[in-house]
């Protein structure tokens, strides 16, 4: 039941997330990415929901993180991420991508550990 509650809320968590991508310079990409989390959300909702959009995001998620950290390793402090909306660096934004794909990430890990919600 926790987890049913949980994945509502991730669910509008990421359409939420879709929705203010719109200003972002490569919008259409994460407007998609938070699109795929959310669908993965709603499938989890089925009774018996294929085990493979949450393994299929979670790997993304991973190798995605895996491109972007080793160009803000040292390079951006948490300072930087969290006292302005809008986009300093480069290197802000790309930490900024990593907390978004992070989100996607962890909730597919667990759905892909739990297996089912409902």
């Amino acid at each position: 039941m926790a987890t049913t509650v949980l994945n509502a809320i991730f669910l509008i968590i990421y359409l939420l997330c879709a929705t203010v991508q719109y200003n972002d310079t490569d919008a259409i990409l994460w407007i998609c990415w938070y699109l795929a989390a959310a669908g993965m959300c709603i499938v989890e909702f089925r009774l018996e929901p294929p085990r493979w959009p949450p393994r299929v995001l979670a790997v993304i998620s991973v190798a995605w993180i895996g491109t972007l950290l080793p160009s803000i390793v040292g390079q951006v402090s948490l300072e930087d991420i969290f006292t302005s909306i809008s986009m300093k660096t480069n290197t802000v934004e790309q930490a900024r991508e990593i907390g978004g794909l992070l989100l996607v990430g962890l909730w597919a890990g667990v759905l892909s550990y739990r297996g089912r919600v409902v």
